[in-house]
């Protein structure tokens, strides 16, 4: 009797387990169901033209905006990140392996990156990241219906309000120096509107291209001895080898007025830009959107910034006797009164 009622108790004990056990799985499962688009693994592929703070400083952003909109590394995100260093060759091998890891979306920081891997790929969405003459590029047919596989933001800036804060900061200038890299096509663009800019600011120009960075500090050293300021638009052949362009200029006691905040740190003068980080974060939504199948690139107009913020360095101010008028430091967001520090590698040029 005993040992029925044993047998009893165990089989209630079992049925139960089994119970609970179907159960939990099947809560489970309509838990996954439910959640499944959170918990997939996205892969995005990234290509940075070169390092330098401007595009360094996309790239993190890139990964604040892709946090921002629910995909983190090492938990439903996976990033296949190349630099190209500005290498051609290498922006080309490095495209190809980026669509072969077949992720969900690329982004290109800077144009000849964005360039590279739209000649690889036309299925694949593309991000541009940090792009400033779209339509110009051949990447897309206009900022506000791209009608292709390719969208993104723009870094276009202000460049006659840069002109513009130069002139209120340096009423005597008269003659501006545009220094620009000759293979970048973004810098062309920029470089015509800098030059109606200045015409209408009651100056004249003088653009110096240069081939490579191995040519920038000895057109420098001929521009500061003919202008009374250098211009430099969004270039990154310019902007890797900043530190010589300053270097050189400061010699002549030359402001130099560049179009990205970064650069202002590292010694320029002032400018009106977009905030890189800021360009980098918006950058990352759009292409999460893209990758989670929220959005369209066909469908999306390219991102372009409204609006900019003045930047002035106070430091280099000083060095070069220029008085910064306290109406454009009321309205300046930033006031830098120390430069970043020189590596010992760009001290050593």
């Amino acid at each position: 009797m005993k040992n029925k009622r044993l047998l009893v108790v165990i089989s209630l004990i079992m049925i139960y387990l089994t119970g609970t056990f179907i159960y939990e799985k099947l809560n489970r499962s309509s838990d996954d169901s439910a959640t499944g688009s959170s918990k997939q693994m996205v892969s995005v592929g990234v290509l940075q033209y070169v390092s330098h703070p401007a595009l360094d400083d996309i790239y993190r952003g890139i990964k604040e905006g892709l946090k921002e909109a629910g995909l983190e590394e090492g938990k439903n995100l996976t990033i296949h990140f190349q630099n190209g260093q500005a290498d051609q060759s290498k922006l080309a091998t490095m495209s190809q392996q980026l669509v072969q890891a077949d992720p969900m979306v690329l982004i290109g920081i800077a144009t000849p990156a964005a360039q590279s891997l739209a000649n690889v790929t036309n299925s694949i969405p593309l991000v541009l990241g940090a792009v400033t003459d779209p339509v110009g590029a051949g990447l897309v047919k206009s900022l506000k219906e791209p009608s292709g596989h390719i969208t993104g933001v723009s870094d276009q800036p202000p460049v006659e309000a840069q002109i513009k804060l130069t002139s209120e900061i340096l009423p005597k200038a008269k003659k501006v120096g545009i220094l620009y890299a000759s293979s970048e096509d973004n810098s062309k663009y920029q470089v015509s509107q800098a030059e109606a800019a200045i015409k209408k600011q009651g100056m004249t120009s003088v653009k110096y291209a240069v081939p490579s960075t191995n040519e920038i500090a000895q057109t420098v050293q001929v521009m500061s001895q003919k202008v009374d300021v250098i211009y430099i638009p969004l270039d990154n052949t310019i902007a890797n080898a900043m530190q010589t362009v300053v270097k050189e200029a400061n010699k002549a006691k030359i402001p130099v007025i560049p179009s990205v905040d970064s650069m202002v740190e590292q010694g320029g003068l002032a400018t009106i830009g977009i905030n890189q980080y800021d360009l980098g974060v918006q950058s990352g939504k759009m292409a999460a959107a893209l990758a989670l199948g929220k959005e369209k690139p066909e469908t999306t107009p390219v991102y372009v910034f409204d609006k900019g913020d003045i930047i002035i360095n106070e430091q280099q101010a000083n060095q070069l006797g220029i008085i910064i008028p306290d109406s454009i430091k009321s309205r300046a967001k930033v006031v830098l009164k120390k430069m970043q520090p020189q590596t010992k590698k760009e001290e050593d040029k």
